[in-house]
């Protein structure tokens, strides 16, 4: 699933070719997604420029004067800049036309994606209203996750994946914080000190950092917007690799569920 750094990824690639383009016309060949996609969204969005390409967590906001596109890629999505003359394939389910002759492409193969349209302010919108600070942003700090986990025994890695602590961290890029932070994934977000969570605030900032900058990570079917996977798998520390040695300690890597969810990491290395 595309997590956080894909999706940026995904937003610094088309923001350039998208940005003070005018949109000539919305193609939107398969309404079944998992939400409706709009009528209004084909009726509203020709004509306008394309004022700014931004994201919030995991979603991508297409700013235009009267509207925004809002953009959630699923499970397997993928957004890639094209010409209009190229013919659209199975899973290619909505072009957003230019008049330069060029379209951005959403493709979904299992159409667990989202391509919604309001005229309001998209921070309002239901989906995005409720979510935490970025975790990229001054706002997600160690005073904030020590003050809303106290008295909470949720594991850590569920507390850390909850999109209404802090926004867009996902299964791998939780795994792999966790381990640079030297904390166990099942112990209680309530037990863990500020001192801690200073650390895991940098390990997750370090984590997410490098994996932008490895263009994200291809675990399955993610591809940036130019059709190439990403690189931040090879550089996984735990994520993936149950049995292997961990590279810090030689310990052997575990997995168990934690929230419905495969977690990896290191008995040793991680209390």
């Amino acid at each position: 699933m595309p997590e956080l750094p894909e999706v940026e990824t995904t937003c610094r690639g088309i923001a350039p070719l998208l940005c003070g383009r005018r949109v000539t016309s919305v193609d939107v060949r398969e309404p079944r997604l998992r939400w409706p996609v709009p009528p209004a969204l084909a009726r509203e969005l020709p004509g306008q420029l394309i004022c700014g390409v931004t994201r919030r967590a995991k979603f991508l906001l297409l700013e235009s004067p009267v509207g925004h596109l809002i953009l959630h890629l699923g499970m397997s999505g993928s957004l890639r800049i094209v010409s209009r003359d190229l013919p659209p394939e199975k899973h290619d389910h909505l072009d957003v036309i230019m008049g330069d002759g060029r379209c951005l492409r959403f493709r979904d193969p299992r159409r667990f994606g989202a391509a919604l349209w309001t005229r309001d302010n998209p921070l309002e919108h239901p989906l995005l209203k409720n979510l935490g600070p970025e975790p990229l942003e001054d706002s997600f700090n160690a005073v904030w996750l020590h003050r809303l986990s106290q008295r909470r025994r949720v594991a850590i890695k569920s507390f850390l994946m909850n999109g209404q602590v802090v926004a867009g961290v996902g299964n791998i890029y939780a795994s792999e914080a966790l381990f640079l932070a030297g904390i166990h994934p099942a112990r209680p977000a309530g037990r863990i000190s500020l001192n801690r969570y200073q650390r895991l605030v940098g390990a997750v900032r370090d984590v997410l950092a490098a994996a932008i900058a490895a263009g994200g990570t291809t675990l399955r079917d993610f591809v940036d917007s130019n059709g190439n996977p990403g690189y931040f798998s090879q550089r996984l520390r735990v994520y993936g690799r149950q049995g292997e040695a961990c590279d810090q300690c030689g310990a052997r890597v575990r997995s168990r569920i934690i929230g419905q969810r495969s977690t990896f990491y290191c008995p040793r290395c991680q209390r």
